[in-house]
């Protein structure tokens, strides 16, 4: 939820214009993560001064906005050091409004501006004592506490630092965020911290850093005796191989909740740990810690991504998740690349392979997730329980939290998350963590919290998917818990064959995908006969059921249209209530082991006046004599079917919103990466 993007140059001479130009790019890439309101803030033509720049609505109303504000900038002179932050919004405390935007400010004269993701839990508390000492608030936000806070530190302790200032704030705050912090009093200084919520920094240099890590430095307890109270700076060479200091050299800052942001201008990049405090001053970037624990590392790396700027490119396609609906031939091809050897029929899932002996001695397997990673793994529940024999718990994390569910030190524990940032998934995460389970991430971003605070893990490698809407990382997570279950059984003889036929189908699935891809205009049709219509039901059961729930879901979140997911032998228990001559019901029936028992519930709707509309195996003709519509699908094994049948979903609801002109990628009140409970 929510995007930050802040920029600093430093002996990189940029004018005001080029400076605005990079904030608002920024913001439009990190977009998907919150779109109803947007802002900025420069510096003034007054270098103690700044210009603050808020909207209600999407980047573009912002980017409007600036070009009129600054339509006769005089600023053109480029300056060698400049601060800009800025910030889309998903709201949490406060409607969409000018006024609740972000950045907020300290006071009138924008003493202090800070942008902010995340929910500030005590914030109320905090108000309360800064109401009374005279502060007035000018927004429903917990953010505007934040930089008011910040304020009041300063005027206490006016020889503090601006890093001091910011630490000496967050050690009062509670709950999840990621700050990005300007200010008039430290002119040329950024400071960034975060806690629960995604957010790293992006390095552009001309000459190669001396080393890639960044050593982090601890309050004074923490120091050994002798340190000096300021950071050393961040060295780099030069030819004859001696270390300068940074600040004598070019240099330029991305602060970002999301690599998309910082891609096309460096690939180099820190990703920051839960309470680090990143500042930079005089061009030196210093990472900073309050306090050490135990397994910290003596420094953070810097990473170099692998993520090319093409990638969250739109291209020719309308929207971000009509792209990536058509990505998913080559998505599933690249999380099976290096892991499933076709010839030899063998698995290999390197980031847990030493943890296979020790999972396969586990009491039972939980697999936790929220939304769309939640039906990934009810569509795996089946065939992990067939090929491990384990006990399989399938879980919503903000429920198992709730429950405060029993683990055991013997528990294997799977969290699956598109972002690896998912509130709810890290905390259920962290609960496991502290009894003991062994931990296991199931994520799409390299460096996520999920990704860095399990002990194991798959990266499904689906690449950027920018859509709100999940399509390509439901498919390689579905693929990414097979594999797991393969290489599970591999030592067991009696079930060779059924690992050779699911492998064998892992193999014909991209052309299948291919196949199933060619219905697009088919599913337009379809789609004109019910993006009128006010609901929809979907059913099925076995391995079909999770594309009923996920279908439903993507019906939802796009089209704003009540559509519900229903396992086919629950009809008869209340849902056969709501079926007649005028709701449309879609059903998934294919040739696997429930086949008859889906055909009774088709017989019970056609007996209710129902049409239904069938997803069926191609050459099924006993099966689409009874339907109104049919989206015919190729022949595979039965556990990979919910691959093949979800696609068809993700096509209707992707043409419903289109024809109903709802912004697709942008879903109303949904965000990509939901980072607050």
């Amino acid at each position: 939820m929510c995007g930050i993007f802040a920029y600093l140059n430093y002996l990189t001479p940029k004018t005001r214009r080029e400076v605005l130009d990079l904030l608002v790019t920024g913001l439009k890439r990190l977009e998907y993560r919150g779109y109803d309101s947007a802002g900025i803030a420069v510096d003034s033509t007054d270098p103690s001064d700044m210009v603050l720049i808020r909207r209600s609505g999407k980047v573009k109303v912002l980017e409007d906005a600036i070009a009129e504000e600054f339509s006769e900038d005089p600023d053109e002179a480029p300056r060698q050091v400049h601060v800009g932050i800025a910030h889309t919004r998903w709201a949490t405390h406060g409607e969409p409004s000018e006024r609740n935007s972000h950045p907020q400010r300290s006071d009138e004269a924008h003493g202090f501006v800070v942008v902010h993701n995340g929910i500030m839990t005590n914030y109320k508390e905090i108000k309360t004592f800064l109401a009374k000492r005279n502060y007035t608030f000018e927004s429903d936000t917990d953010t505007e506490i934040i930089a008011k806070l910040v304020h009041h530190l300063w005027t206490q302790h006016p020889g503090y630092s601006f890093r001091e200032l910011v630490e000496q704030a967050i050690q009062q705050m509670e709950g999840a965020f990621a700050l990005a912090f300007k200010s008039k009093h430290f002119p040329g200084e950024c400071v960034a911290t975060r806690r629960g919520s995604p957010l790293l920094v992006g390095i552009k240099t001309k000459t190669r850093l001396a080393t890639d890590h960044i050593p982090i430095l601890y309050g004074k307890e923490h120091r050994p005796h002798g340190t000096a109270r300021d950071v050393p700076l961040m060295p780099r060479t030069e030819s004859t191989s001696e270390f300068m200091p940074l600040e004598d050299k070019e240099v330029e800052y991305f602060f970002a909740s999301d690599a998309s942001a910082v891609i096309e201008h460096t690939n180099r990049v820190i990703y920051l740990e839960d309470d680090d405090v990143a500042a930079v001053k005089d061009g030196a970037l210093s990472i900073h810690r309050l306090r050490k624990c135990l397994d910290d590392p003596h420094a953070r790396e810097i990473t170099t991504l692998k993520m090319e700027i093409q990638e969250i490119m739109k291209g020719n396609y309308k929207y971000f998740m009509q792209k990536e609906i058509f990505e998913q031939p080559e998505s599933v091809v690249n999380t099976m690349r290096g892991r499933v050897n076709f010839e030899s029929e063998t698995v290999t899932l390197g980031g847990i392979k030493d943890y296979i002996p020790e999972i396969k001695r586990c009491r039972r397997l939980m697999l936790i997730g929220c939304g769309t990673s939640y039906h990934s793994a009810v569509a795996t529940r089946q065939l992990l329980e067939e090929l491990t024999e384990l006990p399989v718990m399938v879980e919503l994390a903000s429920d198992f939290l709730d429950r405060n569910t029993p683990i055991f030190r013997d528990d294997v524990c799977f969290f699956i998350s598109q972002s690896g940032e998912t509130a709810d998934t890290l905390m259920a995460l962290r609960y496991c963590k502290a009894r003991g389970a062994l931990i296991v991430g199931i994520t799409n971003t390299v460096g996520s919290s999920i990704c860095r605070e399990s002990h194991c893990g798959v990266h499904i490698n689906a690449g950027p998917e920018i859509g709100v809407a999940s399509t390509k990382a439901y498919t390689s997570q579905f693929i990414s818990l097979v594999m797991f279950a393969l290489v599970m059984s591999e030592d067991r003889l009696s079930l060779q064959s059924r690992r050779k036929e699911i492998i064998a189908g892992l193999a014909s699935l991209a052309g299948h995908i291919r196949r199933v891809l060619e219905l697009d205009e088919r599913v337009r049709e379809l789609a004109t006969d019910l993006y009128q219509h006010k609901s929809l039901l979907i059913m099925g059961r076995g391995y079909n059921f999770a594309t009923c729930l996920e279908g439903a879901l993507k019906v939802k979140e796009l089209t704003y249209m009540h559509s519900e997911g229903i396992m086919a032998g629950e009809l008869k228990h209340g849902p056969l209530a709501l079926v007649d001559d005028q709701m449309p019901v879609l059903m998934i029936v294919m040739q696997d082991p429930v086949y008859e028992k889906c055909m009774n519930a088709l017989m019970q709707v056609q007996a209710r006046q129902g049409r239904p509309i069938l997803i069926c195996q191609e050459g099924d003709e006993k099966t689409m004599s009874y339907a109104s519509r049919v989206l015919e699908i190729p022949k595979t094994v039965d556990c990979l079917q919910g691959i093949l049948t979800v696609i068809p979903m993700q096509l209707l609801s992707y043409h419903i919103a289109d024809m109903l002109n709802y912004n697709v990628d942008c879903p109303r009140n949904l965000a990509k990466s939901v980072t607050v409970e």
